[in-house]
């Protein structure tokens, strides 16, 4: 299974939090990220999204059609969001658009075995997979990208 992280892009301060919006930076990251995943992301990929306003527009940014999932809100776990995707039976691969610190626990749980706090930018992504060789079940990381290194 493959499972694709995406933290939304940068995001206005202020309250309530679900509703803050993206700034015109987040909205150049999100729509950068959004095409560069359009193009690497196979079509049968399942694209879940916090209900927050900033995930949304993230979302909205790759043209695809997209879930939003409670189950993803900022106080979520990464269980939950692990099982939101249905980690790790899924046959398709899995896009989460959400929240910090929830999404680098999330990567540090799959691979390195624990759950720590680790960061996960604004707008970056990382791409997980798990694989199964020698009957060994192994997480590895295929790629984090960020907005800054996609080319105009």
């Amino acid at each position: 299974m493959e499972l694709i992280l995406w933290r939304h892009a940068e995001a206005e301060m202020g309250e309530p939090d679900e509703g803050r919006a993206l700034t015109p930076k987040g909205h150049k990251q999100a729509s950068k990220m959004g095409e560069w995943l359009d193009r690497n992301l196979p079509n049968t990929c399942r694209v879940l999204v916090s209900p927050a306003t900033r995930t949304v527009q993230t979302a909205e940014a790759l043209g695809r059609k997209y879930k939003i999932v409670l189950d993803l809100a900022p106080e979520s776990s990464a269980e939950r969001i692990l099982s939101a995707a249905h980690w790790p039976s899924s046959r398709e691969p899995v896009l989460v658009i959400g929240h910090q610190p929830t999404l680098g626990q999330l990567a540090s749980l799959l691979l390195a075995g624990q759950q720590q706090n680790w960061t996960i930018r604004k707008g970056n992504v990382w791409w997980i997979v798990q694989r199964e060789r020698d009957d060994q079940i192994d997480n590895y990381l295929r790629a984090v990208i960020t907005p800054e290194l996609i080319a105009k």
